[in-house]
């Protein structure tokens, strides 16, 4: 399926999907609910739920068979984005061209629909009538797995030490990469060895669509960290120079933005070879690293 046409039917069926699986708005009590649809709705890449499909895809499993994972990425990835731009945060007032969600709801109900977003995510992978024909110990193992790259040593980890290095007098490159590859990068490449465990992957398999998750989430946040200094505000749907702001530590603050772009390069470039024992199975995953550095470069 060309690449376009196969992000097209992802993008629409994880729509479907999260429309299934959250209450409606109307449904009691409205504001959490509300304001839980609001972010999840308000647009995005979809990136994740890609990653998840194209990894089970290369797998050897069908698109069906990762589809409520992929909805729950999505979940868990907007509750990560709620949270993120709270006032004890990152205190922004925009994601994807929207007021965020504490802006529009308020600080309490946000936290509280990040929350519950959260806890939907984990019902959604434990609920075996979704995942039919998978077995109740593979189920476990993908909400452990999830659990462990969001938690306090996952995303979450990545989120401390980033706030921690806020203002940093020296700029530590082992501390901005242990940042992205927690903070952005656990998620990412969780996306990819998830869809393949679903999929029916072995273990070298695994290991390959890890590798290839974790190269492609770092160069995302590279990327990502580029567009804060020069992309265009319309375009990504946020106010840029945020990380100037406050004083983040950043791949161009630590090695200029020449270094930058060709550290993107070599890590999709690299990311792309860890698919070579998937055949043209692959070719989906190979496009979406592809697509990731053609957001700048």
């Amino acid at each position: 399926m060309p690449f376009t046409e196969n992000f097209n039917t992802v993008v629409r069926e994880t729509e479907q999907w999260l429309d299934r699986l959250v209450p409606p708005e109307d449904a009691f009590p409205p504001a959490i609910h509300q304001a839980m649809r609001y972010s999840l709705f308000a647009g995005g890449k979809r990136m994740r739920p890609l990653l998840a499909v194209a990894g089970c895809q290369a797998a050897g499993g069908e698109r069906a068979a990762a589809m409520p994972f992929a909805a729950a990425l999505e979940i868990i990835h907007t509750y990560t984005l709620i949270h993120d731009d709270l006032p004890a945060l990152d205190d922004d007032e925009l994601r994807r061209g929207k007021p965020t969600c504490h802006v529009k709801f308020g600080e309490d109900i946000a936290i509280l629909a990040g929350d519950a977003l959260l806890t939907l995510a984990f019902r959604v992978l434990t609920d075996r009538s979704l995942f039919p024909g998978v077995p109740a110990e593979s189920l476990l193992a993908l909400a452990r797995e999830t659990a462990e790259a969001i938690g306090s040593t996952g995303t979450i980890g990545g989120q401390v030490v980033d706030l921690e290095h806020e203002n940093a007098t020296a700029l530590d490159p082992a501390i901005l990469e242990y940042i992205h590859t927690h903070k952005t990068g656990k998620l990412i490449a969780l996306a990819c060895r998830g869809g393949g465990m679903l999929g029916g992957a072995g273990e070298d398999q695994l290991s390959a669509l890890t590798e290839y998750g974790r190269r492609v989430g770092l160069a995302f946040q590279i990327i990502d960290d580029i567009l804060d200094v020069e992309g265009d505000e319309k375009r990504l749907g946020k106010k840029t120079g945020a990380d100037k702001r406050m004083n983040k530590m950043t791949y161009p603050s630590v090695a200029g933005m020449k270094a930058s772009r060709e550290k993107a390069v070599e890590l999709i470039d690299m990311a792309i070879r860890e698919l070579e024992m998937f055949g043209e199975k692959a070719a989906p995953l190979a496009d979406l690293a592809r697509y990731v550095a053609a957001r700048t470069l």
